[in-house]
């Protein structure tokens, strides 16, 4: 018995169903049957089909004598299906890599619930991949399992059925199966949710959305669409024969007038011939369900007079009221915009203005992080700046939330303001680790610094035109005219230079110098590594370990990489965990429940000074990896998920063949390599002297002064020589290895230490 049945219709989808296919075989989870459905389609899908059922046992093939719809094409496969769980995917659809590893491993850590919803992204045929905006309805957050009473909003998600996987089992007790016609989802989601015992969540995209310009229903006219009131009358039907769920008709009638008022007003569904038997027909049935509560007082004004009037059957008055309703929206989106143009065109004429007065030749700006604090590689070289060169004046581009994080010498600058655009156009010197803004008029005379914010092992630039679900944007020329302002690019090692030469090519000059940032690894001693530790309340003599995942492409809320509360209870008393989250994520705690061992510094605003207090770092993809090399300390990576962070973003090398630090795949792998001494071992040792060698040959303490000293001062014969690598003296750990870790790691050496590399 397979763990998946994945049961795949097909109908005219031949240019898209081996895709579809291929997306299913190719999951890291191989427990899987594929159950693929020929809807006597006409085109090349049976042959198609064949050919996979020939070469893979693990498909079977079905084919219909006539074509039937789409829901008595899943019954059939339904009927076939022997797997604990059922998944659903249209032909021309796809899942997301390691999309059922991970509703595999979700079903597990939720008690195998009846129904397990997950997330998926629309993807455009222009390229574009949208996630679902309602995706915070998924948050992991609160109980693994739980009822629909406690979620009651993923009834207001859309009501389909492939972003769910069903227990079998749940689906033979209830009875589900589809109806035939269009809308067949409807009168099998609303029961499978209202039914379930046991509901659970998977906040991550596990299914891509085909958004077809040509061929979709939903964009088909056709009488056809009227068939959505014979499913909902079904939908109704079922709650009449199940009276304990009598609390859902209000809910079920409530989305059934939002279905009916949308789909109205899609002109691209229903023929003007059909568009009045639409509304008297919506209008019939709306009355005919109306219980107490079904337009919420939490419902909109306008809402809650349109469900009425389509209620009332009173279309004229309808009508009139949507083109009313269109036109207040006009006119209040009209009015807003004036006021921002006002605003926005008298800023434009005062940098206009500003761009016309002689630059300041000692004023040099610097930003962060998106308008964020005071931090990494801008910092480092506007304090050297001050050192060097006291004379110059800076200011630094933050949101009023950061402005605390700011040395007294420094003058923040609100993004916006009539200041800001003032520095924009005056400094002759800009320094920032991201996009400065698009915007920007760079002037003759002005010198734009781009340092970067840390050696890219993931896929960046150019590079990611073929992974637009790992790109905010697909404006990749936007991208090239920014990198035409630069005047230097920061590098921290030769790998980093030769890949931002190529996936952002322009004519900047590169600056090998290592990164700034990393200069306090080499000038800070065991006081002030000492110093920290009892300021993040790290007791004396534990073991501090720094766990610093990145964030991933295919999740929009944090991903829930370990156990904690298991992992700090394996390890023992001696062990401390720092966690911190990515900054894509905010700064919100990283375990849902505390323990007294677990600090949660995702809101310390220096990272560099987490790297000195801590005394190992436990890391997956993370650029934190880098930096870390400079301090020369034990390193383990968390690789659980690389194959789906790989087929995600993308990256410029393996990292499980030259890690810094032995290699965990598990969680268990984890704990037994802390367990053990494996993380400070021989081994251990060998790999990061290997990393450290190729990509921190450069970062010796002294990089923020080579940058002050050749673009401020315009010194080239002065800059510091390289430290060579075995002269060089990072700040110690502050806990010392204890004789009975070190004797248990000399134990246990030989034992199988390769595995974790």
């Amino acid at each position: 018995m397979p763990r998946f049945s994945v049961i795949v219709p097909a109908y005219k989808v031949q240019e898209y169903l081996q895709e579809a296919l291929d997306s299913v075989l190719s999951q890291s989870c191989p427990d899987l049957e594929l159950i693929a459905v020929d809807d006597a389609s006409p085109d090349a899908c049976p042959a198609i089909i064949d050919e996979y059922a020939a070469r893979d046992p693990r498909v079977t093939a079905l084919h219909l004598p006539h074509n039937s719809g789409l829901g008595p094409a899943r019954n059939a496969g339904l009927a076939r299906a022997r797997g604990d769980y059922v998944v659903f995917l249209d032909g021309d659809d796809t899942l997301a890599p390691g999309a059922l590893q991970a509703i595999a491993d979700r079903l597990k850590a939720t008690g195998s619930p009846d129904v397990l919803v997950y997330d998926y992204a629309r993807t455009f045929w222009t390229g574009e991949v949208v996630r679902n905006r309602l995706a915070h309805r998924l948050a992991e957050d609160g109980p693994a399992s739980f009822r629909l009473s406690d979620r009651p909003g993923l009834l207001g998600m859309l009501m389909v059925v492939w972003n769910k996987a069903y227990r079998r089992d749940f689906v033979e007790r209830e009875g589900l199966r589809f109806p035939p016609g269009f809308y067949e989802d409807t009168p099998w989601t609303y029961p499978a949710l209202l039914a379930a015992e046991s509901v659970a969540v998977l906040d991550r995209v596990c299914v891509h959305y085909r958004q077809r310009r040509t061929g979709s229903i939903l964009t088909t006219a056709t009488r056809r669409h009227l068939d959505i009131f014979d499913q909902y009358e079904r939908v109704f039907g079922f709650l009449d024969r199940r009276p304990e769920l009598a609390r859902w008709r209000p809910t079920v009638h409530r989305r059934m007038a939002e279905h009916f008022c949308a789909l109205y007003a899609d002109r691209r569904r229903l023929p003007r011939t059909c568009r009045a038997e639409f509304f008297r027909r919506a209008s019939a049935l709306l009355r005919a369900h109306r219980t107490h509560g079904s337009v919420p007082v939490s419902a909109t004004r306008t809402d809650r007079l349109r469900h009425t009037l389509m209620r009332w059957g009173v279309r004229r008055t309808y009508r009139v009221l949507s083109v009313l309703r269109a036109a207040g929206l006009a006119a209040g989106r009209g009015a807003a915009a004036a006021g921002r143009g006002l605003r926005e065109a008298a800023l434009r004429l005062h940098y206009r203005i500003q761009r016309m007065l002689p630059l300041y030749p000692e004023l040099a700006v610097f930003s962060a992080y998106w308008h964020g604090g005071y931090a990494c590689n801008p910092a480092a070289i506007e304090a050297k700046l001050r050192e060097l060169a006291p004379r110059m004046r800076t200011a630094w581009i933050c949101d009023p939330a950061h402005t605390g994080t700011l040395p007294p010498e420094t003058v923040p600058l609100r993004p916006g303001s009539a200041a800001y655009w003032t520095a924009l156009a005056r400094a002759t010197y800009l320094v920032t680790n991201v996009n400065v803004d698009r915007a920007l008029v760079k002037r003759r005379g002005q010198v734009l610094v781009q340092t970067q914010h840390g050696t890219p092992l993931k896929r960046v630039g150019l590079d990611l035109q073929d992974r637009p679900a790992a790109t905010p944007t697909t404006d990749f020329a936007g991208l090239l005219r920014g990198a035409d302002q630069w005047d230097y690019l920061l590098s921290a090692n030769r790998h980093s230079t030769l890949v931002w030469q190529k996936a952002v090519p322009a004519a900047y000059t590169t600056l090998e110098y290592g990164y700034p940032r990393n200069d306090v690894f080499h000038r800070a001693g065991p006081e002030r590594v000492r110093e920290l530790r009892e300021r993040l309340g790290i007791p004396a003599g534990a073991t501090a370990v720094l766990y610093a995942p990145t964030h991933r492409d295919y999740r929009r809320s944090r991903p829930e990489h370990l156990d904690f509360e298991r992992v700090l209870r394996d390890l023992g008393p001696r062990f401390v965990l720092l966690a911190r989250a990515h900054l894509t994520y905010g700064t919100g705690p990283m375990a849902r429940d505390p323990h007294p061992r677990l600090i949660d510094v995702s809101a310390y605003p220096s990272v560099e000074e987490l790297c000195l207090a801590s005394d190992a770092l436990v890391t997956d993809y993370s650029s934190l990896m880098f930096d870390y090399a400079a301090l020369d300390r034990p390193m383990v990576i968390h690789a659980d998920d690389w194959e789906a962070y790989e087929a995600a973003r993308g990256t410029y090398f393996d990292l499980r063949g030259c890690p810094p630090g032995v290699v965990a795949r598990t969680e268990d792998e984890l704990v037994d390599i802390f367990a053990t001494g494996h993380w400070q071992g021989s081994r251990s040792a060998q790999l990061r002297a290997a990393f450290r060698a190729r990509f921190c040959a450069l970062d010796d303490g002294h990089a923020a002064e080579r940058v002050v000293r050749r673009v401020f001062l315009g010194q080239t014969a002065e800059l510091p020589p390289f430290v060579p690598l075995e002269d060089r003296r990072p700040a110690p750990a502050a806990s010392a290895t204890g004789p009975a870790a070190a004797g248990t790691g000399a134990r246990l050496a030989g034992l199988g230490a390769e595995r974790w590399t």
